[in-house]
């Protein structure tokens, strides 16, 4: 069976409202023949006579062609109002916008940057997930999120994203530790230091991947899988850790504070980014793609990273 093409049905529809085979291709701005066979395709689908071609008098439908043709101006409607509704949804800021994130600290920078592009009475519905680094690439490529922020190493090939942020390691300390007196610290030193491991997919083997010039000589004292958790035991004296992020402040939860020191060895950064579909972006997801590039190259460096 051959599949009735709109195209077809729009030819069709377009010969019978004009009663002519010559005048609807020329309203349609094609070659009679092309209306001509649309009318056969038409016919041969449902197997019927639907049109009575006269000579002289043009084209007339019979009562089948007559009842084909308003069930094809009906899907034709749908069609053109499903093709306009999309396009507003494309440019318009409505709808749900359904953010995925790997970004231990985005509570204390994706409020902000969604303030930047969302005032109070858009009429969007934001969705915020937290994930690890394979399960927001993962939910972008399903389509369960509209733009994920994530870290960009062992990126999958079908993932486009832009850099936001460029993130060296540095070392957390009590306030009140020695080594916070000074203004950088070395992972020999560090290396002598209880550490205190941020425990999540990616992260965890970065981290220790950075001792593998250093031989550590005192134990990694605990394992947690929350930034906060690890400022917190931090600033209760319970060791030092490595981080690459951190919040707008240094007080912790308990109140206590943590001191931030950039390391002077060479090592490699994490890099935060912004995965979306490049190609067939919404309004929203643009404008919060332009959103978080803009906080991250102005203010946002130097609130979430420690450069020597």
């Amino acid at each position: 069976m051959m599949a009735l093409t709109l195209k077809a049905m729009d030819y069709f529809t377009t010969a019978l409202r004009h009663g002519n085979i010559a005048k609807a291709a020329s309203a349609l701005n094609i070659a009679a023949s092309a209306v001509s066979s649309a009318i056969d395709q038409v016919e041969t689908e449902f197997d019927l006579t639907l049109v009575t071609r006269h000579r002289a008098r043009g084209i007339q439908p019979n009562a089948s062609g007559r009842e084909v043709a308003r069930k094809c101006e009906r899907l034709l409607e749908e069609y053109r109002s499903l093709i306009a509704e999309g396009a507003d949804l494309k440019k318009s800021l409505s709808g749900t916008l359904r953010i995925g994130y790997y970004a231990p600290i985005a509570p204390a920078f994706l409020p902000q940057i969604l303030d930047n592009f969302l005032p109070g009475d858009t009429a969007v519905t934001l969705e915020l997930e937290e994930c690890d680094n394979d399960q927001a690439q993962d939910g972008l490529i399903n389509g369960k999120f509209d733009a994920i922020l994530f870290v960009a190493e062992d990126v999958r090939p079908s993932i486009k994203f832009d850099t936001l942020i460029t993130a060296p390691p540095f070392c957390l300390l009590p306030e009140a530790h020695p080594l916070a007196r000074l203004s950088e610290v070395s992972m020999a030193q560090i290396a002598r230091e209880p550490l205190i491991v941020l425990n999540r997919p990616l992260v965890a083997a970065y981290y220790k991947g950075l001792f593998q010039s250093e031989t550590r000589q005192a134990p990694t004292v605990a394992y947690v899988n929350s930034t906060e958790m690890v400022r917190c035991l931090v600033a209760a004296g319970r060791g030092c850790a490595i981080l690459n992020m951190r919040p707008k402040t240094p007080v912790t939860y308990t109140g206590e504070q943590v001191v931030e020191r950039p390391i002077s060895d060479i090592l490699p950064p994490l890099n935060l980014a912004i995965g979306y579909d490049k190609s067939r972006p919404r309004r929203s997801v643009q404008n919060f793609v332009e959103a978080c590039s803009n906080y991250f190259s102005k203010a946002g460096t130097e609130r979430c990273i420690v450069d020597c």
